[in-house]
């Protein structure tokens, strides 16, 4: 695989390996093969490539837009007269050199999903700096007014990046193969907290200015994919919970945070004994509103997670354990494209079982593992079959079908240890993670360093792995693991009674976990009688459950039967959730039901959207819209 490096490292006498010169000198690598060119970017790094982003931004929540500069450090071949930047609803003052002289510069025709290429001429600069203001509805942004929060009183703000939402708040090359450093300075009402993705320099509350606000300073010196700047702006308070970790919530979620995710010490501790250090110095949590759009996401140093896996028994802390593992899969070694989205998601749902199981044993992690198996074969079923295009690993970047790049993609490493065994595997893992970190990874160089690393031309072995059919195939290879859980078993035994005709009074659900709930909620034959439904609602307490997984469960089985009292609680469900997981299947279900579901999936939509993140919004309207 050919790699360009930056002029620093080249001028090197004495060759490095990657994890040192990645964490120790100049600039991250990029990969300039053709599986690595990333058609979500209009950059082009092997001509001149932001390496370093210096940011210093006002946030004015009367405006609901963010307003300062950007400075970039440039990176240029010999000869390179432009830098082509991703910008999306930007709104530009100027742009100026290092001296402060104007530099000339264009924005292109805008692409409504990929927003437009910014073009500055260089003039000789190696870094420019970039005035500007985001626009109101920034895809990345989501402005809280003081009801949609825990306290209701104050507003909030949070940022989420992934895949390219950032190109909406930070002009700079947001591909996630074009690794930068980074640093911010945020000012921000005096009653409010920023944090952010990346090391604290100003403690937790800032420094107070003459003018009443405060000022956040930050700074990531490691190289980063540009989607993993994140920041958040509320009135939250932290509490520590070890000498590495601690949880960001506001105060009436706080405690609650704080004993459900006790264990992540320990977890910090499992992850690194199983793939190697954890090379970001804290692991700390955010948990945002409910309209957070996901079950958490991996920024460096600052997890977000979604206040619905808070359910009192921590069985929904794999989140947690995903995410953390994501410090290593993801963070570390990353997708150069997202046409490999599962090098990120398939690696980490792998890893992230590890951690499961060595912190609560076999069983636990069999239950995760077998409903990821489930999941799998409800997404393949749904795609259209083993046949169909989108059940591919690599392909189209965002055409995955469902969940497959996690459940697909941690089958395929499941199966290379089930194939080779444990010890050889994970001594291969750790040593994949050394020497890629802080790099960007294609499936093909996985592949590759496969067979060089592991394989060792074992061609009897490369036989049996189907290394090839598994990331570039379609549907499910014959090799696939599936590991079954005994406590999800017995959950089958009373399925099967129920589905026989057995009385809901006979279930028992009492001590179930979350994976419990959802084995047998899922597995009940969609077609119910209304009467049947009345008598599981009653006895189970679903409509009043407090689980929110519980709930969406219920909820899908409610539409495929056009139950109409449950009705009320879903258009007060989708209000109230924002994480697309539980709420789209719901909008899916409603669209599948012809005229009747329509209508109510267009008029719930219409109250609850203004609470969803504008990219939870934009993939619900897409669900409604039939695309």
């Amino acid at each position: 695989m050919r790699i360009l490096l930056a002029a620093a490292l080249l001028a090197s006498a004495a060759p490095l390996s990657p994890v040192l010169a990645s964490e120790t000198t100049g600039p991250a690598p990029i990969l300039t093969t053709p599986d690595a060119r990333d058609v979500w970017t209009r950059a082009q790094p092997e001509v001149a490539r932001v390496t370093h982003v210096a940011l210093d931004l006002d946030v004015d929540f009367a405006t609901r837009t963010l307003g300062g500069a950007a400075v970039l450090d440039v990176l240029a071949a010999p000869g390179a007269g432009q830098i082509v930047l991703d910008v999306d609803d930007l709104d530009i003052a100027s742009v100026t050199d290092a001296s402060g002289k104007a530099l000339t510069w264009k924005i292109g025709a805008d692409d409504p999903e990929l927003g437009s290429a910014m073009t500055v001429d260089l003039a000789g600069a190696r870094q420019i700096r970039i005035a500007y203001r985001t626009r109101q509805g920034a895809s990345a942004l989501q402005w809280l007014p003081p009801e949609m929060t825990a306290g209701k009183k104050k507003p909030y703000l949070f940022s989420q990046g992934q895949p390219i939402n950032n190109r909406s708040w930070i002009p700079t090359q947001d591909s996630p193969g074009i690794r930068q450093t980074w640093e911010a300075s945020l000012t921000v009402p005096g009653d409010l907290v920023a944090v952010m993705s990346a090391e604290k320099l100003s403690g937790d509350k800032g420094e107070a200015l003459p003018d009443g606000r405060r000022r956040f300073r930050f700074r990531m010196d490691k190289p980063v994919p540009p989607y993993l700047i994140a920041f958040a702006v509320g009135d939250i308070r932290f509490k520590s919970l070890g000498p590495r970790s601690g949880v960001w919530a506001e105060a009436p979620m706080l405690d609650k945070a704080a004993k459900e995710f006790g264990d992540v010490e320990k977890m910090i501790d499992a992850a690194s004994a199983l793939y190697g250090p954890y090379r970001w110095g804290r692991y700390d949590m955010l948990v945002l509103p409910p309209a957070f759009p996901f079950g958490g996401m991996e920024n460096p140093m600052l997890t977000f997670l979604t206040p619905t896996i808070i359910t009192g028994d921590r069985s929904n802390t794999d989140v947690v354990a995903h995410e953390l593992a994501h410090s290593w899969s993801g963070n570390l070694v990353t997708n150069a494209t997202w046409s490999d989205s599962w090098l990120n998601e398939g690696f980490t749902t792998y890893f992230e079982n590890r951690i499961m199981e060595s912190l609560y044993g076999k069983e636990r992690a069999a239950m995760y593992a077998d409903l990821d198996w489930d999941g799998m074969l409800r997404d393949i079923a749904a795609a259209g079959g083993q046949t169909a295009a989108t059940t591919r690993l690599h392909g189209d970047p965002g055409a995955t079908a469902g969940q497959l790049d996690y459940f697909k993609g941690s089958n395929f490493l499941r199966m290379i240890e089930y194939t080779v065994g444990r010890v050889r595997w994970d001594a291969y893992l750790t040593s994949y993670f050394d020497r890629h970190a802080f790099q960007p990874q294609t499936t093909a160089g996985v592949l590759n360093d496969l067979r060089e690393h592991l394989l060792k031309d074992d061609c009897a072995l490369e036989l049996k792995l189907q290394l090839d059919r598994w990331a570039y195939a379609a549907g499910l290879p014959d090799n696939a693991v599936h590991v079954k859980s005994a406590t999800l078993a017995k959950i089958d035994e009373k399925l099967a009674a129920y589905t026989a005709g057995g009385p809901a009074s006979a279930v028992q659900p009492q001590g179930w976990s979350t994976q419990e709930w959802l084995r047998f909620l899922n597995g009940i034959p969609r077609e119910q009688t209304p009467a049947r439904l009345k008598e599981l609602d009653e006895t189970l307490g679903l409509s009043s459950s407090t689980n929110a997984y519980v709930q969406s469960a219920w909820l899908e089985l409610a539409i495929a039967n056009r139950y109409e009292p449950a009705l009320p609680t879903l258009r007060r469900y989708v209000s109230s959730i924002g994480r697309g997981l539980l709420i789209a299947p719901l909008y899916r279900g409603l669209m599948k039901q012809g005229d009747w579901g329509a209508r109510i999936a267009r008029e719930d939509f219409a109250q609850a959207k203004p609470t969803y993140h504008p990219a939870t919004a934009d993939a619900i309207e897409r669900i409604i819209q039939g695309n």
